[in-house]
């Protein structure tokens, strides 16, 4: 069963049919290397669409891809705050890690509670 991805053929049930049925459109595997410099018009149908074997598959490309990206820091995803933290600096690392030392302390509590 074939899937649509993406903000422009989900808003546009005309570019979806002509994505889909049409033969003028290029199709070609996912990479995201490739299509991260692949130039679209934005004010007609699209000359290529890219496709993957499922979502899962995109999205281990898509994270195989960013691995590949040099940049001069770390990101974690911050579960309290819904937010992304930076850890550019020996600060920032400290305080992440007297945050997994408290958490730490506490699951270790938690799981001696439980085995008494």
């Amino acid at each position: 069963m074939m899937k649509a991805y993406g903000a422009g053929l989900l808003s546009s049930f005309g570019e979806l049919k002509y994505s889909i049925e049409e033969d003028t459109p290029d199709r070609r595997p996912f990479d995201p290397a490739k299509t991260s410099e692949q130039s679209y018009p934005i004010t007609e149908y699209q000359p290529v669409y890219f496709y993957t074997e499922s979502f899962e598959d995109a999205i281990e490309k898509m994270r195989a891809f960013a691995a590949t990206i040099p940049r001069p820091f770390t990101a974690r995803y911050n579960p309290y705050t819904e937010s992304i933290d930076l850890l550019d600096n020996v600060a920032k690392l400290k305080v992440m890690a007297a945050d997994i030392k408290s958490d730490m302390t506490r699951l270790c509590h938690a799981l001696d509670k439980l085995d008494n």
